[in-house]
């Protein structure tokens, strides 16, 4: 039984944009081209075909797949393209295409004319791993053929800088298409599918990381406790098996990326800390690990911090895992996989629990600076564009919140703030008089700087504070 389509409306909202200029004519081209990316598993190729399900369009959906010979993906395409709604398609049983260029001009040829269609291409990346000359034929056939013609076509594809490549000046399809990044789910549809409350729906965004096949598994109604007793009593679970899945898709398990990203997860956050841990014996050596970080960022899975100040920092990089899930997974749920396999999940989820305050302490902090970037600017601060943290060499003091009207060095400092994210213990005097104490040590700060807080269990009464957030603000970033 298919399972229930929930959340993405912003994002068939997009795509619906774009179809209603081919409904309506009112692009440069009858055609519209648009290039869909997104991490592996975010929910790529269920949104396309929800989309093209709910358009009651003709459509085409082809999924290409890794590795394959070249000759055998076009007999593939040209298949799945005769079996198709498209009104030409039954005219082209039995092609065999000789290359792409007349593939896709067979694609254009089942296209109609006189009404609106949609073509979806899904893993792009792994069409021009196969076939150098596919990119080239795409720009030709679009040229010539399909931007004549009233059709949204969706390049999809898991790897994000293949993906962002082609759209860069000097590539085949550059200025053809609108680009479009599909994300996880965002913490409003996270908690509306788990039924939870504010607080506890952001526990459940840094366990799932608002991955959909992880979210839908999350009973509603079910605590933090009881979702992850249930996970660790099954090896199969997709809080288990979604992040090797993921990372094998890109990474084979004995390369330096797969131990640089463990490295990281395991709370590794500097070049040479995360050089030390990932080259085993001896630290990996600068050359080899530089290009590793770069490539593991232009794909999204790494995000590398600077200190927000007025004063520039560029040496004093910190490095995280970009999603919160691939964080909790590498964190407690990789070396936890064992023990589930051998039928001693708790063991699993007792390593979870002794860590788990400690951990969500820091792992929320970047979900909290992205949610209030949100909800700033406002009528408070109207020039805040920026959210960060501030760190010194010993990280000493670190401070979790920095607004500031731009970055990575800031014009100004508007306001310097804390996260505090403890099940019942609300911001106090003790963390406000830290934090006072603290400022004066970021660049740009003042004695009279305003002062905020994001706290889980509320905020002590009489603090001056400038500002102060909750669980239900930050739902509301996404609500509003």
């Amino acid at each position: 039984m298919a399972t229930t389509f929930t959340g993405r409306a912003a994002d068939l909202d997009l795509l619906g944009r774009q179809l209603g200029l081919v409904v309506g004519g009112g692009g440069p081209t009858r055609g519209r081209a648009v290039i869909m990316t997104g991490r592996r598993r975010v929910g790529k190729s269920r949104l396309v075909q929800e989309f093209c399900d709910r358009s009651g369009l003709p459509y085409l959906v082809f999924q290409a797949t890794r590795g394959r010979n070249a000759v055998a993906e076009r007999a593939d395409f040209s298949a799945t393209l005769a079996q198709s709604a498209l009104p030409g398609a039954e005219l082209l049983g039995g092609l065999r295409a000789g290359d792409w260029n007349q593939a896709l001009r067979s694609l254009a040829a089942a296209v109609p004319e006189d009404g609106p269609s949609i073509a979806v291409i899904d893993e792009v990346p792994w069409l021009v791993e196969q076939d150098a000359e596919f990119e080239g034929a795409l720009q030709t056939v679009w040229d010539r053929h399909l931007s004549a013609k009233p059709i949204l076509l969706v390049l999809v594809g898991s790897d994000m800088s293949v993906m962002e490549a082609l759209q860069t000046y000097g590539r085949p399809f550059f200025g053809r298409a609108a680009k479009m990044t599909v994300r996880p789910l965002h913490l409003a549809d996270v908690r509306a599918m788990t039924d939870l409350d504010a607080a506890d729906a952001v526990d459940a965004l840094l366990i799932t990381g608002g991955f959909p096949e992880i979210v839908q598994s999350w009973r509603p109604g079910m605590n933090r406790g009881e979702f992850l007793r249930e996970a660790v009593s099954n090896p199969l679970s997709p809080l288990l098996a979604a992040g090797e899945l993921s990372l094998l898709g890109e990474f084979p398990e004995s390369s330096h990326a797969r131990a640089v990203l463990e490295a990281v997860g395991s709370g590794e956050r500097t070049f040479s800390a995360i050089a030390a841990q990932a080259g085993g014996a001896g630290a990996l050596p600068s050359g080899t690990l530089s290009p590793l970080l770069n490539t593991l960022q232009s794909k999204r899975i790494l995000a590398a911090d600077l200190p927000l100040s007025t004063k520039a920092d560029t040496k004093n990089k910190r490095y995280r895992i970009a999603d919160p899930y691939l964080r909790f997974w590498l964190a407690f749920l990789k070396r936890g996989i064992p023990l589930v396999e051998r039928g001693r999940g708790e063991l699993a989820l007792e390593r979870i629990e002794r860590s788990w305050t400690s951990w969500r302490g820091r792992a929320v902090e970047p979900v909290v600076r992205e949610l209030l970037l949100r909800l700033l600017p406002d009528e408070r601060w109207p020039e805040t564009e920026a959210i960060g943290g501030w760190w010194n060499r010993l990280n000493n003091p670190e401070i979790d919140l920095i607004g500031a009207d731009r970055e990575p060095i800031a014009g100004a400092v508007h306001f310097i703030g804390s996260v505090k994210w403890l099940e019942s213990q609300p911001f106090g005097r003790r963390d406000y008089d830290a934090l006072a104490r603290d400022m004066l040590a970021v660049p740009g700060a003042r004695s009279d700087t305003p002062l905020v807080a994001v706290s889980r269990s509320g905020v002590a009464a009489d603090l001056p504070l400038a500002a102060h957030w909750g669980p239900e603000d930050l739902v509301r970033a996404w609500q509003h």
